[in-house]
């Protein structure tokens, strides 16, 4: 299972960032690298490659990456770019700010009177309260599972968009079939 949850938390990152992420591979390598405090060889097992290509690519000795490892650098270095920057917005959006989630999901409900034969396909963009964003935030930190981090905006969906502050009591919603997903916070 991805991790979509998670990867829609770190995409929303970027729009935070003061400086341009670096443009050069060997720039970016050395970025991830330092990001890494020195280990080569995780940097190499993020991106999928050989810990030698990494030490090529800091040296100069390689400068143009394939696509695919393009793709992954950029990937790997949004992650860790910035990172006080990063904690910055997370903190915001924890404490007072809260954060949006714009879904393409199946949803389903219990209720007291019966359950939906199947989940339905919704279009959904609801603003969660910081409560909200800090238990995702906090859940992504301590390497939680994507089904941890559904069950948490589950809760927030159910509570914020469902009930509508109390409307339906008793109601279960169950957040199943993501087709798509984007975060901002």
């Amino acid at each position: 299972m991805a991790e979509e949850i998670g990867d829609a938390i770190d995409r929303a990152a970027p729009e935070h960032f003061t400086q341009r992420l670096p443009k050069s591979a060997q720039a970016q390598m050395r970025a991830l690298v330092k990001a890494a405090k020195g280990d080569k060889k995780a940097v190499a097992a993020a991106l999928g490659i050989d810990p030698n290509t990494v030490r090529r690519y800091l040296k100069g000795e390689r400068k143009h990456p394939r696509p695919a490892l393009r793709e992954a650098l950029v990937r790997e270095l949004r992650k860790v770019w910035q990172p006080g920057i990063r904690r910055q917005a997370r903190r915001k959006a924890a404490s007072s700010g809260g954060i949006t989630v714009e879904v393409w999901a199946y949803f389903g409900y219990t209720a007291p009177v019966g359950t939906t034969d199947e989940a339905r396909l919704r279009h959904l963009t609801v603003h969660l309260p910081p409560r909200y964003a800090e238990r995702l935030f906090t859940a992504q930190n301590q390497g939680a599972g994507d089904q941890q981090m559904r069950d948490i905006m589950a809760e927030g969906f159910q509570e914020i968009y469902f009930k509508d502050g109390g409307r339906a009591a008793g109601l279960e919603v169950e957040f199943t079939g993501i087709q798509a997903i984007d975060v901002k916070y």
